[in-house]
């Protein structure tokens, strides 16, 4: 009978130690292999036997891609009949999964030019990058279905957000925003709802992105909450009939910037005194009474809390367990610190369509997640929005 035993010791002095689990590997699976021919031929190599089906006819090679590197088989053929042993018939479930660990790998940040490396690292012999971009547009059908998938039921919050990325156009680089808009539902969930790419001060394409979003059944919208880009606050009153809420972090920051660096803490506290008020009435008196305190030091804050009152205090005519989530965009930093991590490894995109290849992607992985965990917002407290007094100078 064949031979179905081998010393590790041998192993390891035909070996060096950083081969040996690729060589045990390679023996384990030769001994497999020599030991389905006996059975399927009656008789081990050299047996006489009545049993005996047929003769062995040499060996083919055969490459076998694992996690361990590149192993090299030999596997037994017959003068009549084959053989092909079973774990070699899932090939192309191997290459399947090879493909989505470049998939995965570009998606968690690996840029296309280091993929090559990541592939050697495995103990294979390299990809091209021609091949590393045409396996990673599988991912194209997957993300498309989920940015394009309708929208139902009524989503009365919705937030707004800008990431500024790299992109070559016409031998130019350039900085264009990735647009992400989240919304809630009534039943208190969160979702992904859309993905933008163009200019961030261009009222058409804001336009034409909330529109794209009504379009897929986005309705239902009472409060939009996004920074103050311009051109974004005309196309929110171009398509929704909703109220305005301006991120009250980024305000703050502006207002700041009026301030000398030694007071900061100090009007930033006072001026955080109407966002601990309990209603709108009680929160603009006191906004008022800060922004007179101040008009005699500081004018220019006085003036840019004059204009922007209503926008900043607009959450607060909303209902109160709503509030901590929506004065301004901060519920989005987490997510745009994620996709910022993965695209500074990219860097430079060169194209639209592979920003949208790789954050789509990312969105997606985050939106479910967060189907998987409990509620974002309490489903019981959008019924009080109807029944609150919303002041008519906060709709846009």
């Amino acid at each position: 009978m064949t031979k179905t035993t081998m010393d590790l010791s041998e192993l390891l002095a035909k070996h060096d130690q950083g081969d040996l689990l690729r060589s045990i590997a390679e023996a384990v699976l030769q001994l497999i292999m020599e030991a389905d021919v006996d059975g399927l031929i009656g008789a081990g190599r050299h047996e006489r036997s009545g049993d005996r089906t047929t003769w062995r006819n040499g060996y083919r090679e055969r490459a076998l891609d694992t996690r361990l590197g590149t192993l090299n088989l030999r596997v037994p053929k017959l003068r009549q009949g084959s053989y092909f042993p079973g774990f070699l018939e899932a090939r192309k479930t191997s290459e399947q999964a090879l493909v989505a660990v470049i998939q995965e790998a570009w998606i968690g940040g690996v840029s296309t030019r280091r993929v090559d490396d990541l592939v050697q690292a495995m103990g294979l012999s390299g990809i091209s990058k021609s091949t590393v971009s045409k396996l990673c547009k599988d991912i194209d059908e997957r993300v498309g279905e989920f940015l394009n998938r309708p929208l139902t039921g009524e989503w009365p919050y919705v937030w707004l957000d800008a990431t500024y990325l790299k992109q070559r156009q016409g031998g130019r680089i350039v900085s264009v925003a990735a647009i992400i808009a989240v919304a809630a539902n009534t039943e208190g969930r969160r979702e992904i709802i859309g993905l933008g790419i163009g200019p961030s001060e261009a009222e058409a394409f804001w336009t034409d992105f909330l529109r794209s979003l009504k379009a897929r059944g986005l309705d239902g919208v009472k409060l939009v909450i996004s920074d103050a880009h311009t051109g974004l606050k005309a196309a929110i009153a171009r398509v929704f009939e909703a109220t305005w809420q301006r991120c009250r972090v980024h305000w703050m920051r502006n207002a700041l910037a009026h301030v000398s660096k030694g007071q900061h803490t100090v009007v930033a506290a006072a001026i955080r005194q109407a966002f601990e008020q309990p209603d709108r009435k009680h929160a603009g008196d006191t906004w008022r009474h800060v922004a007179e305190q101040v008009r005699t030091r500081w004018p220019k804050l006085a003036d840019l809390m004059d204009a922007s009152e209503h926008d900043v205090l607009a959450y607060m005519a909303f209902p109160r367990q709503h509030r901590t989530k929506l004065h301004s965009t901060n519920p989005l930093e987490r997510l745009n610190k994620e996709v910022k991590r993965r695209a500074d490894v990219v860097g430079i995109f060169p194209n639209e369509a592979s920003i949208m290849r790789l954050i789509g992607a990312v969105l997606f992985e985050q939106n479910d997640e967060w189907q998987t965990s409990s509620r974002y917002m309490m489903a019981e407290a959008f019924a009080q929005i109807d029944k609150e007094e919303i002041d008519p100078i906060l709709s846009i």
